[in-house]
Order: C-alpha cells, then sequence, then structure tokens
C-alpha cells in the first residue's frame, strides 16, 4: 500500500514536471509567434513583399549629338534584336541550325548561345544576335512555326549617319568592360553601352541619362507574373557641337583616299568647325558587333585608319614653323623685319651643307621675302642669332609642346625641343646644327595638325590665347585646365575671355603680309593654289616636312625624286592659312602623310575646303533652330634638311 502511495506520488511529480515544462515551451512559441506576427509584422511583411516583387532596370534612350546647325550626327534607330527562350524550345542546337539557314549567325555566336543556355533559367531569354536587317526579321517571322521559343524584339541602338565622316571626331559606343565598372547599376545590364572613343566617350555621362524603373511580380522561381508599375527612364541631353557637317563633308572629301587630316577652326571663338583624319573606319561596325575579318583589317592598314590624326599625328611640320621662327626672332630685338640674308642655295657649318629647297638660291631677302619664298637659308640665319630656347618659348605661346584641352580623347603634346629637354631625354648637350634644323621645322620639333592650326588662328586673331572647343555655346569640360604656359580662359565663350598673346602688333604684321605674299604673289609658294574671288583671299603658309634624304647610292639608281621612294619614306605636305586675309575669321590646316610638296598637294586641298568654308560662313551665319533642322533633315551623310627643289 505504501509502496503505492510512493509510486503514485513519483508519477504525479513527474506529469507536473512534464506538463511545466510543456507550459514554458508552448508559453515561448506563443511568445515567438506574437513577436513575429505582431511586434514584427510589417518587417517580415516588406520581405515577403521583396520576395515577390522584383525591380528592374529600363535603359534611358541616350542623347542625340547634333552639330551647330541641328543635324544629326550620333542617334538612336530601332535595333532588331533575335532572343530564345530554351524552355519553349526543346532542342534549342537543332532551332539555331534552322536560323543559320535564314540568317547570318556566325559559329562563335551560336557556341555562345549554347554556353548561355546552359548557364540559365529555361525562362530567361538568351540573345542570338542583334540589328537583324528588316529582310532577315520578315524570314523570320515568315517561319516562326519551326522556330520554337524563337522571338524579334524591337530595342534602340546608336546610329551614326555619317559613317567614317565623323568616326575619329564622334567616336563609337560599346559593352562595358570589367574597368569601367565604376558601381552604377546602369552599367550591369548586358545591353547597356557607353562611349568608348570621340565626344561619345567625353560626353558619355551627359548622353547616357538615368535609368527607368519597372515593379514585376514574380513566382517562386522568378518568372515574371505581371508587371505592377513602370516608370521611365530620363533620356540623355541633347549635345551641340560646334562642327558645320557642310565643312566636315568638304573636308572628308578634300582627303579622298589619301592618308591625312584636316583642321578648320574660327580664329575669335575657337570653335572647331571640321575636324577630319583619314582614312577612317565606320563606327556603326562596332555597335553591330565588329566582326574579325573588320578589324584585322583596320589593325593591319599601315595608314592607320583608327588613328585620330588630327590631334593624335605627330609630324615635323617643316617650314611652317618657321612663322614661329620669324616671331622669336622678331620679339628677341636680335632680328629686324628688315634683316637681309643673300641666300646661295646652301649655307655652312663647319664640314656640313645646310641646304635651301632652291639649289640656285633666293638671293638677298628680308623677312617678309623669306616668309613669301620659304627660303631655308634665311631660317637658318636667324635661327642660329636668336638660338633654340627663345624659338621653343614662341612655340609654346602658339600652342605647341602641349595638349590644347580639346575636349577629345587621345591628344598628343608634340615636342618642342630645348637645350634642357635634349639633356633629360637624349643626355646629350644640344648641337648648334640641331637649331638651324628646328628653324625650318625638321630635326627633333613635332607638332599635330590640330597645334598648327591653332598657331594660325592665334596670328590671325591678333595674337590672343585662342584654345579650341567641340561645343558651340558652352565652355568644354577640360577648356579650364588646358595645360601650358598660357592657357587660361574664363567660363563664358568668345574673343573677349581670351587672354593676349603678348606679341607686338606690329611684329604679327611682318608675318601676315609675309604669308600673304605666299598665297598672292605670282613668285609666292602657293599661288597657284590661291583663293581668287575678291574678298576671300587666303595667307598661308606651305610645308614639306622630310622623312628622309635621299641617298647617293640610290641617286645612282634611279631614285631621284620623293615620289621615287616607298609610300612610308615620303615626304608629308603641309599647308596652314586663315581667311580673309583682311578680315580672318578661319584659320585651316592640312596634313598628307607622305603627299610630297606642300604647295603642289596640301595647298589645293586647303583653298578648296577654305572655299566651302567661307560660303557657308557659319561665323556670320545664325545657327539653325533645332525644330527647323529636323524638318529639313540631315544633308546625304629623319631629320636633314630638304634639297629636292620643291617649294616648300
Amino acid at each position: 500500500m505504501i509502496r503505492d502511495q510512493d509510486r503514485y506520488k513519483q508519477f504525479t511529480r513527474r506529469a507536473a514536471l512534464l506538463a511545466g515544462g510543456k507550459l514554458v515551451l508552448f508559453s515561448t512559441l506563443a511568445a515567438r509567434m506574437y513577436y513575429l506576427q505582431v511586434v514584427e509584422s510589417e518587417r517580415y511583411q516588406t520581405l515577403a513583399e521583396d520576395n515577390r516583387i522584383n525591380l528592374r532596370l529600363l535603359a534611358p534612350l541616350r542623347g542625340r549629338i547634333l552639330d551647330r546647325n541641328g543635324i544629326e550626327v550620333a542617334a538612336n534607330q530601332q535595333n532588331y534584336r533575335l532572343i530564345i527562350v530554351t524552355e519553349r524550345s526543346p532542342d534549342v542546337a537543332a532551332t539555331l541550325d534552322r536560323l543559320a539557314r535564314l540568317i547570318e549567325l556566325p559559329d562563335g555566336d551560336r557556341r555562345r548561345v549554347l554556353r548561355e543556355v546552359r548557364r540559365q533559367r529555361g525562362f530567361v531569354p538568351v540573345t542570338v544576335r542583334e540589328n537583324l536587317a528588316w529582310e532577315e526579321v520578315a524570314r523570320v517571322e515568315f517561319n516562326a512555326p519551326d522556330l520554337p521559343g524563337v522571338h524579334i524584339e524591337v530595342g534602340q541602338t546608336r546610329f551614326y549617319p555619317y559613317d567614317a565622316m565623323t568616326a575619329h571626331l564622334i567616336g563609337y559606343v560599346g559593352a562595358v568592360n570589367a574597368r569601367e565598372q565604376t558601381g552604377d547599376p546602369l552599367l550591369d545590364m548586358p545591353s547597356f553601352r557607353i562611349g568608348k572613343n570621340g565626344v561619345e566617350k567625353i560626353y558619355d555621362l551627359r548622353l547616357r541619362g538615368r535609368a527607368g524603373r519597372s515593379e514585376v511580380e514574380v513566382n517562386a522561381i522568378g518568372r515574371v507574373i505581371r508587371e505592377l508599375s513602370r516608370r521611365e527612364g530620363q533620356p540623355g541631353d541633347e549635345l551641340r557641337l560646334s562642327i558645320d557637317m557642310g565643312i566636315q563633308s568638304a573636308a572628308h572629301k578634300a582627303l579622298g583616299d589619301q592618308s591625312g587630316a584636316i583642321v578648320v577652326l574660327d580664329v575669335h571663338s575657337g570653335e572647331v568647325l571640321a575636324l577630319a583624319s583619314s582614312p577612317a573606319f565606320d563606327p556603326n561596325a562596332f555597335n553591330r558587333g565588329i566582326s574579325h575579318d573588320y578589324w584585322q583589317e583596320l589593325i593591319e592598314n599601315e595608314r592607320a585608319p583608327l588613328a585620330n590624326k588630327a590631334i593624335a599625328g605627330q609630324y615635323a611640320p617643316g617650314s611652317t614653323f618657321k612663322l614661329v621662327v620669324a616671331l622669336a626672332a622678331l620679339e628677341s630685338g636680335l632680328v629686324t623685319p628688315d634683316h637681309e640674308t643673300y641666300c646661295i642655295g646652301h649655307v655652312r657649318l663647319g664640314n656640313v651643307r645646310f641646304h635651301c629647297w632652291k639649289k640656285g638660291g633666293h638671293g638677298r631677302l628680308a623677312m617678309e621675302g623669306a616668309i613669301q619664298h620659304s627660303c631655308d637659308v634665311y631660317f637658318y640665319d636667324i635661327a642660329r642669332k636668336v638660338g633654340v630656347d627663345r624659338i621653343a618659348a614662341m612655340a609654346r605661346k602658339l600652342g605647341f609642346g602641349h595638349v590644347s584641352g580639346l575636349d577629345l580623347p587621345g591628344e598628343k603634346p608634340g615636342v618642342t625641343p630645348t637645350r634642357d629637354w635634349k639633356l633629360a631625354i637624349l643626355g646629350t648637350p644640344w648641337q648648334l646644327g640641331e637649331t638651324l634644323i628646328t628653324g625650318i621645322g625638321q630635326g627633333f620639333v613635332l607638332a599635330t595638325p590640330l597645334q598648327l592650326a591653332v598657331m594660325t588662328a592665334r596670328i590671325a586673331n591678333g595674337a590672343r590665347v585662342v584654345i579650341p572647343r567641340l561645343t558651340h555655346g558652352e565652355p568644354a569640360p577640360r577648356q579650364l585646365a588646358a595645360a601650358g604656359d598660357v592657357a587660361a580662359i574664363d567660363l563664358a565663350p568668345g574673343p573677349e575671355s581670351f587672354k593676349p598673346l603678348g606679341v607686338a602688333p606690329a611684329h604679327l604684321d611682318v608675318v601676315r603680309r609675309g604669308m600673304y605674299a605666299v598665297s598672292n604673289h605670282p613668285r609666292g609658294t602657293a599661288y597657284r593654289a590661291r583663293v581668287t574671288e575678291k574678298g576671300w583671299e587666303v595667307a598661308g603658309k606651305t610645308g614639306t616636312a622630310q622623312v628622309r634624304r635621299i641617298t647617293l647610292a640610290e641617286r645612282g639608281t634611279g631614285v631621284i625624286k620623293n615620289e621615287d621612294l616607298p609610300w612610308r619614306e615620303r615626304d608629308h605636305a603641309l599647308f596652314v592659312a586663315y581667311a580673309p586675309a583682311d578680315a580672318p575669321k578661319y584659320a585651316i590646316s592640312v596634313v598628307i602623310e607622305h603627299g610630297g610638296g606642300g604647295s603642289a598637294v596640301a595647298a589645293p586641298i586647303a583653298r578648296d575646303v577654305m572655299r566651302e568654308t567661307l560660303r557657308l560662313d557659319p561665323a556670320g551665319r545664325r545657327a539653325q533652330p533645332l525644330r527647323e533642322a529636323r524638318a529639313e533633315g540631315a544633308a546625304s551623310p629623319a631629320n636633314t634638311p630638304p634639297d629636292s627643289g620643291t617649294p616648300n
């Protein structure tokens, strides 16, 4: 009996303990459920909503790029994109085989698609090809029953209506690579494109716009059920350039199939009216996805079509540099405009003869006549008197030896040699003979076509530090940080914002009169390429930059003229000018790589482009409103002195 009572008490205690444990457990669970469902209900409701709703970015429309008159030079057009949804295509490989019989589908694209479909969920569309032609779209749609899971999507892609004519200037867009990631979610979008070169690159953030947003409801595996809300993106800004497509077209046409560059500037505002480099490339090929064959063709071409020669081509300026030497001599006070030299066709320095381009010599000449006839002996003489350091100082004032600050990537600074420069770079002292050949724009001195145009504009405009820019009616982004001794510009564009160059007007007049005689005196080196229309007269300077001298051994084999040499070893042809001569508005520089003589090759090209510039006269014409422009539409899209006997 007692034993039964003990067992009962023991059982009761155990039951009480078990009941107490259960009570504690259920109380804890109840408290936790209360905490989750009441206290934290809002938080978990938000998390659940986040799992159900996805936010997707919508790419904004890229801003258009226009010329100064509102003509589109970079626009957006419909892009027909071919996609495949693998869950609706039982045999993707077979579907791709059928597609390849209807449209061009390179093996590389086929392999890429097969890789992507293995990585993606079945309902995620995979891009097969972009930029389908309308005929290809029609063939795909007609054969749709035999192409399960294949669809055509319509989007937007960048389009350059002028193709090669504006390739180096406008640049192109391309897919984002790892180095270009900045944390902007837009850059993670597979189809998003950013500026890779030219204006597209420099102004990318302005042109890019702001992303839109789409809220979609998805199920547990991420399939879209429906779109809940949508906010379109903000398109990128429209960008109006200083370029005049009429002048750009004339420059592109004038270059033809020759290798070289042309730059046209407004001498007062610094606006670039034309910037052409040849040969060029089709920027639309980069948007479509450039083929291996076309890429190889571009990089293997000895004339370097991918290089923007207008800002990155560095050439000996030849006799165009004599304008710098003349001003350096006059400003030094060591030489006057009346200083005369008697040219017999050469000058001796020790045992070395430095030749004039005219073997028989020019006779007695003062400075204006020396510029008109481009007498090498005269400039050997004054360069020796003045010295290379004074020449270099004037060259920097006129825009050589540093980048201009133009709003384009890849600009090169050229070379303006001094005594210290040679010692630092080559480790050897400067020689007097090097001063002589610097005096005719040979030796170490190098300049870009843009720098030659800037020099000409600064001489023409009354010696103000004009700085080139590509935007119309607003300062360029890098304008305020332009490199060099003389760079300083206020925010407001216009001639009043450029600082004086600090060259005596009387000295500029001497050089200008010499340039006028070059183009308008019957014995001037560019007289045959003069502009004959009254009021449009040009003041210019020819230049021939020797690449290498013809050796005596070569002369013995019949190689006696520059054109007898291989193309890459021929002289460069140069010409700079401004017009009208009596009231300058525009400056031009022309460089033809391995083209021969400046008077015979470059000067006629400059004449034709300057004629068109003066006819269009953008500085005297009101910019066309955008509405009018859209209504009209775009227009169809070695280092020894020369002794060759060619005027330079």
